[in-house]
């Protein structure tokens, strides 16, 4: 067992042997349901195997004194849970095992035996029996040593996590999801812990606050505390981290809540970390409604449609506007990953509290999907103006399981130092990589030396390379409607008039009015007249008839089925004027410009769009809802932008060359071939 202790993959091998006693009795979709649970079992079991017999003994003495038998044996455990069972996985015996079994299973605490409550473990049990093999798999079990001193947490995490992934390719059910790999734990976790080095030495035993929505097994949770626990090093006494986590998943929900029963605080070593693992969608049910905390970590699912939650989601963001999580904005159906960017910010403990920090995985769409106006745009809005985003790291690609997509690394703070006051630090990291053994679409890691430098350029808060320093409104721009003159000439020919026949107002008309309309056009087919004089023909007719005794009328309806039937855009003609004088604009001439928040937009129409286009000019009603200014603002965060390095193409006289040289090797190998 001492050799597989130090790979979680190796000891998931070794684990995963049980599956060949599960063979033609089962189904290989349901192995993992089966060997997870019982991995987890034996290793509370071996937590609790030093002081078994003391526990056992302490509730037979004290069960009916009328005391709070929970407290008293927490602490003779010295964890926050216990077991009064005297079975364990090697004294089950082989003819009552389920029963035996069933009994050890229910007489663990409360908050242990609701992990295999999530298993629906007693089923289990029986389908197990029924086949014959409860008692072999038990046994197995018994003999493998998962204490955390034989294996660690983060080994033990790992276990974890590889047979999920294991299970979940076999019935591919996309488990892998939301788990994100060590590496990326890391990092995120350095991020955001490092900057406060100066706070957790100066007050030695501090206690912050700890949350991941999406939670998982419990790395990031499990990688942070253990992370201030190394200041313990440097420090008398490492300041304390308190988890706070909510899970969707019942089985994932399970893991993460033994890694957190194993978990003991220094100075109080009886408190139940798992307690505040709760199970549940986060979006549609917060279990942590109103709370904020110090330190927030999460890699929510990327892509995912968020319309189960969606009824829930849209009542918070029209009942509670900003006094809710969702009053900037709601992204489009088919990508939840936003709600959660927004769920992260209102978690945030308040300045006076302390201030929070957030490091948040997403994919690249969040940073420029959406046009000025949209609910993703929105979101971004709100978080650059209230000063949010702190900075924005670009990871490798390639370093996820099952995608290998571009990713980025978000941090969020409302506690910024004066350097980073309104400005955003953008790191481009997709460099700082080495390649690994591929893992499903993971072919790349970042190591110890390269997180260290992502690290430090992040501390630096200086631009370089790889490093810009930008100013939030650069990032922002206002959508302005440029509209152009409509112009419009009146071309009278047999087209316009078949035109006319066919408009509703012509056809309302009696016969021998439509005559009369007739003879009156007839003297000006074949001629080209201004738009306005539709008008001016109009009235004339009328006046005449009413001359000659016929009382016709001709209202705005048939001015404008004359327009229709011969108006013709002509670029040369005269811009058309409305009743009250106003320029008429072409809608099909309508254009839009974004103009950089951080120029007058007068100032760019008359440098960008009047030197080719004389006429156009700005619609001063397209404003924006919110600060009512002419155009809507938007907000985008184009990495290519600040990092794109420009390669001039290879000439064409080395391109020849390399050609002509590889035609040559050609014709030396047929040459070779023929004289054989």
């Amino acid at each position: 067992m001492a050799e597989l202790a130090g790979s979680g993959a190796s000891l998931a091998d070794f684990i995963w042997k049980n599956a060949e006693d599960l063979w033609g009795d089962f189904k290989h979709t349901d192995f993992g349901k089966i060997i997870l649970p019982f991995t987890l079992l034996r290793r509370l079991e071996c937590v609790l195997e030093p002081t078994r017999e003391g526990v056992r003994e302490t509730h037979a003495a004290f069960k009916d004194a009328g005391i709070d038998l929970d407290l008293v044996l927490r602490q003779a455990t010295r964890y926050p849970f216990y077991n009064t069972s005297e079975y364990a996985l090697g004294n089950l015996g082989s003819t009552k095992t389920r029963q035996n079994l069933q009994d050890y299973i229910a007489h663990f605490s409360d908050n242990a035996r609701i992990i295999f409550e999530q298993f629906d473990f007693s089923n289990t049990i029986l389908r197990l029996d029924k086949a014959g093999v409860l008692f072999k798999i038990c046994k197995n079990f018994a003999g493998i040593d998962l204490h955390p001193e034989a294996v660690p947490d983060r080994v033990m995490s790992n276990l974890y996590e590889h047979l999920i992934r294991r299970f979940g390719a076999e019935v591919n059910e996309g488990a892998e999801d939301f788990m994100t790999p060590r590496d990326v734990v890391h990092l995120a976790t350095a991020l955001l812990l490092d900057p406060d080095d100066a706070l957790f030495e100066s007050n030695p035993g501090l206690i912050r606050t700890l949350y991941d929505p999406t939670c998982g097994t419990g790395g990031f949770l499990t990688d942070a505390m253990n992370h201030v626990a190394e200041y313990g090093n440097r420090f008398k006494v490492p300041p304390v981290l308190v988890p706070h986590g909510q899970e969707l998943e019942p089985e994932t929900h399970a893991v993460c809540l033994t890694s957190m029963l194993l978990r003991t605080l220094e100075s109080d070593p009886g408190r139940d970390l798992s307690k505040n693992i709760r199970l549940g969608s986060t979006l549609s049910n917060d279990q942590f409604a109103n709370e904020r905390f110090h330190y927030c970590l999460s890699n929510p699912p990327f892509g995912k449609k968020w319309e189960k939650d969606s009824d829930a989601v849209n009542t918070e963001h029209k009942e509670k506007k900003y006094d809710g999580r969702f009053g900037p904005g709601l992204p489009r159906i088919n990508d939840g990953s936003m709600l959660f960017l927004l769920h992260l910010a209102s978690k945030l403990e308040l300045p006076e509290n302390g201030g929070g920090r957030a490091a948040i995985v997403l994919s690249g769409s969040p940073l420029f999907n959406g046009g000025a106006s949209s609910g993703e745009s929105e979101i971004r809005r709100w978080l650059l103006e209230n000063d949010l985003v702190e900075a924005i790291v670009a990871l490798p690609t390639e370093i996820f399981f099952r995608t290998g997509i571009g990713t980025y690394l978000w941090i969020l703070s409302n506690k910024k130092d004066g350097r980073r006051e309104k400005r955003v630090q953008l790191i481009n990291a997709t460099g700082f990589w080495s390649s690994i053994k591929n893992e499903g679409n993971k072919r790349r890691i970042v190591d110890d030396d390269q997180r260290r430098q992502i690290v430090d350029i992040y501390a630096a808060a200086e631009n370089s390379e790889v490093s810009r320093m930008i100013d939030y409104r650069t990032f922002g721009y206002r959508r302005i409607k440029v509209l152009r003159p409509l112009r419009m000439s009146l071309v009278m020919d047999d087209k316009g008039l078949a035109k006319l026949q066919e408009e509703k107002a012509w056809q309302k008309l009696s016969p021998e009015h439509q005559q009369v309309w007739l003879n009156a056009l007839q003297p000006h087919m074949g001629a080209t007249h201004l738009f306005g004089w539709a008008e001016t023909f109009a009235d004339e007719t009328v006046r005449a008839s009413l001359a000659a005794g016929k009382v016709i009328k001709a209202g705005k309806t048939f001015v404008k089925a004359l327009v229709n039937a011969f108006g013709q855009r002509d670029p040369q003609g005269e811009p058309v004027l409305d009743t009250d004088g106003a320029v008429v604009s072409d809608p099909e001439l309508t254009d839009y410009e974004n103009v950089p928040l951080t120029e007058d937009i007068r100032d760019y129409l008359a440098r960008e769009v009047l030197p080719h286009l004389p006429d156009a000019y700005i619609d001063e009603s397209f404003r924006d809802d919110k600060d009512k200014g002419i155009g809507r603002v938007g907000y985008e965060i184009n990495f290519n932008r600040f990092f794109y390095q420009y390669v001039p193409p290879r000439k064409l006289h080395d391109i020849d060359a390399e050609l002509k040289q590889v035609e040559s090797e050609i014709a030396a190998l047929l040459a070779e071939v023929a004289t054989e």
